[in-house]
């Protein structure tokens, strides 16, 4: 199969990436911070490894502040329900449900009051758009690095500059921009980063990262045992220990870290591919009649498009069931931008390439939108 759905969890795994894994499954399962014996010591200081690389990758000055957790939403969740103040915070129509939904709760609590963004622009969030909403109330600032449903990128830089020394707090869902673009937390002075492994990083499922600053107080969501401070009635009040409550997955932090080795080297060259494969994607879909395209080209390799008359569902189950090309349709789990493009009737079909797709793949996607297109 012509695999064309990275955005949602990516179909290539690096070579030390799978080794490793079947590795640590086979000759560690032991459990970190729990015990003295060599195999959980070993298994603690693959676990530091993985923190530290984290650290270095994106910059952050904290090694105990990389928080693992199993996906990229528990992080999101993590940072809204755990460390955001009460007061007003601002997000995007832009965002995904899980950034929305934790947002929604806290507002329904009474926790939060919530102004929702819709860009000028139309397609990006900029350090404009949330300084005019911007005033002395506000809490958080909580965007995406980058859209699931169009690819477009944040200006993380400008936006960050704008934030500095202010009291609200920066953060970010990277789960589509981590291992496509540079993310330099501190440069940025992104409060709260959110992570997926299994996107851009490489890693195997099972894993999600969340890095905080040194000015952030997080409250636990899950508190149990750390293998730490055993007759404290109360979780420890400690990084990491304070939100990493149970037995980690050690085979996905491993696999994360292979995974951060294989792309810390080529992190230009991804992002130069993509926005090369995504524009020619781009182009030839223009050719095509019927197609609505709604994607610029963009180094995350996202490119979403409508044909005219047909339910985006459809035209995915038709690529799959003739073509055996995996695309999603639908939604995203992203209500609010499909209403700021008017496609909340029948969705998108989104294409997200990974730098592992080729030219001959995308042009047997075209070849069969074109057919798909000339045939309703």
């Amino acid at each position: 199969m012509i695999y064309f759905d990275n955005a949602a969890s990516g179909g290539f795994k690096p070579s030390n990436v799978i080794d490793t894994t079947v590795s640590v499954i086979k000759y560690l399962n032991a459990n970190t911070g729990r015990s003295l014996h060599r195999l959980s010591q070993t298994a603690s200081s693959y676990v530091y490894s993985c923190r530290k690389k984290v650290a270095e990758f994106f910059n952050a000055k904290n090694v105990s502040r990389v928080i693992f957790t199993k996906n990229c939403t528990e992080a999101i969740n993590l940072a809204i329900h755990g460390g955001i103040p009460k007061g007003k915070v601002l997000t995007t129509a832009l965002e995904h449900n899980s950034v929305l939904r934790p947002l929604f709760t806290l507002e329904k609590k009474g926790d939060i009051t919530l102004d929702i963004i819709t860009p000028k622009n139309k397609r990006f969030i900029t350090a404009s758009d949330i300084e005019s909403h911007y005033d002395s109330t506000v809490s958080a600032v909580v965007i995406n690095a980058s859209s699931n449903v169009t690819g477009e990128c944040a200006n993380l830089l400008e936006i960050g500059e704008f934030l500095k020394n202010k009291k609200a707090l920066f953060i970010v869902d990277g789960a589509q921009a981590g291992g496509h673009i540079p993310i330099d937390v501190t440069r940025y002075n992104i409060d709260m980063l959110a992570l997926a492994g299994h996107k851009g990083l490489y890693s195997i499922q099972g894993i999600g990262v969340l890095i905080l600053s040194d000015r952030v107080t997080v409250n636990p969501l899950i508190e149990g045992g750390t293998g730490t401070e055993s007759f404290n009635p109360f979780q420890p009040d400690v990084y990491p220990e304070k939100l990493e409550s149970g037995t980690l997955n050690l085979p996905a932090i491993c696999s994360l870290e292979e995974g951060i080795r294989y792309v810390e080297n080529s992190l230009s060259y991804v992002s130069n591919y993509l926005l090369d494969l995504t524009g020619y994607l781009i182009d030839k879909l223009g050719f095509i009649n019927g197609v609505t395209i709604y994607s610029n080209k963009n180094p995350v390799g996202i490119v979403s498009f409508a044909i005219s008359n047909l339910p985006s569902g459809e035209v995915t189950e038709i690529l799959s069931n003739k073509y055996d090309i995996a695309v999603r349709g639908g939604f995203h789990c992203a209500p609010l931008i499909h209403k700021m493009l008017n496609t909340d009737d029948g969705g998108l079909i989104r294409v997200s390439l990974s730098p592992h797709n080729t030219k001959r793949e995308v042009n047997a996607l075209i070849s069969a939108i074109k057919e798909i297109a000339n045939s309703f």
